[in-house]
C-alpha cells in the first residue's frame, strides 16, 4: 500500500522530536535540532519529490534547491564546531543562567525540541503543495530559481565575511592584541546586522511561492511557516543583541546607524576602523 509523502513526513518528525529531546537528556547540550536544522528540511522535500516520482519538474527544482541551502549551511555549522562535543550555541548556556532548572526543561521540549521540529517541517510543506498541483513549469519558477540562488550567495558572502571576522579576531587574542573593532561592521554587515538572517529568511518565503506558482494562487495556508520563522529570527536577533550590547557597549552606536536585518543605507554616526586595516 502506498503510503501518503505526509505521513512519512509526519513520522520523521516525531522520531527527530524523539531523538534530539532523548539526547539533550543525555549530554546535557540543547544544540541537537540545531544539528539536524540543515539536514532534515531536506528530507521532507525529497520525500515529496520522490512520491512524485521524481517527475515533476517543480518539486525535483525544490528538492535540489533546497538541498544547496543544507549543503551551504551544514559546511558553515561544521567549521564553526556545532557538531563537535561541546558545540552548543552560547544562548543556551545564558538562558539556562536566567532560568530555573525545572523550566528550562519545559522550554527545551517544548520550544527547543517540539516547535523548532515543528517549523522545520512546516517551511518545507510548500513541496506538499507543489505535489497537490503537479503543474508545468512557468516563467515564475525561473524567477523564484534565480532569487533562491541570488540569496543562497548572499548567505554564502554573509557567512563567510563573519568567519574570517572571527577567524582574524582569534589570531589578534591569541598574539595578545586587543582586537578593533570587537565586531564586524564592513561587507554586508555594513548594510545590515545580519545580513544572513535576511537571506535565511528569505529563502525560505522563496520556497513558499513556488508552492503558490503550483496551486496558481498566493493565498496559501503554507504561509505559516514562513511567518513563524520570521517570528524565531525576530525573538533570536532581539535576545543575541542583547548580549552583545552587554558586552560591547560601543555595539548601541553601530545599532543606531545599521538596519538590524533587512540590507539598507547605514545612517549617520560613528563609524568604527574597518577590522581589515586594522590586521
Amino acid at each position: 500500500m502506498l503510503v501518503e509523502p505526509i505521513v512519512v513526513c509526519l513520522w520523521i518528525l516525531v522520531v527527530a522530536c524523539a531523538a534530539t529531546w532523548v539526547l539533550s537528556l543525555v549530554t546535557k547540550e540543547h544544540s541537537w535540532v540545531d544539528r539536524i536544522w540543515s539536514l532534515v528540511p531536506v528530507v521532507y522535500v525529497w520525500v515529496f519529490a520522490g512520491a512524485a516520482g521524481l517527475a515533476d519538474p517543480r518539486l525535483d527544482l525544490m528538492a535540489v534547491l533546497v538541498t544547496l541551502w543544507g549543503a551551504r549551511l551544514t559546511f558553515n555549522f561544521a567549521r564553526k564546531g556545532g557538531y563537535r562535543p561541546g558545540g552548543e550555541d552560547y544562548r543556551w548556556e545564558v538562558l539556562r543562567g536566567r532560568m530555573r532548572p525545572a523550566a528550562f526543561a519545559l522550554f527545551n521540549l517544548f520550544f527547543i525540541v517540539i516547535y523548532q521540529n515543528i517549523l522545520l517541517l512546516l517551511i518545507a510543506l510548500p513541496a506538499w503543495t507543489a505535489y497537490q498541483h503537479q503543474t508545468p513549469l512557468s516563467p515564475l519558477d525561473v524567477i523564484l530559481a534565480a532569487l533562491f540562488v541570488a540569496f543562497l550567495t548572499g548567505e554564502t558572502i554573509a557567512d563567510q565575511q563573519q568567519w574570517r571576522f572571527h577567524q582574524w579576531k582569534k589570531w589578534e587574542t591569541d598574539a595578545g592584541r586587543q582586537p578593533s573593532p570587537r565586531f564586524l561592521q564592513t561587507g554586508l554587515f555594513r548594510f545590515s546586522r545580519h545580513p544572513n538572517f535576511f537571506f535565511e529568511q528569505a529563502q525560505w518565503w522563496v520556497v513558499f511561492l513556488f508552492g503558490c506558482v503550483a496551486a496558481g494562487s498566493i493565498l496559501q495556508w503554507t504561509v505559516i511557516g514562513p511567518l513563524l520563522l520570521t517570528g524565531l529570527f525576530i525573538g533570536s536577533t532581539v535576545f543575541t543583541e542583547s548580549i552583545t550590547r552587554s558586552r560591547y557597549p560601543e555595539y548601541a552606536a553601530y545599532q543606531a546607524r545599521t538596519s538590524p536585518v533587512v540590507p539598507w543605507f547605514p545612517g549617520r554616526g560613528n563609524t568604527a576602523r574597518m577590522w581589515s586595516e586594522s590586521r
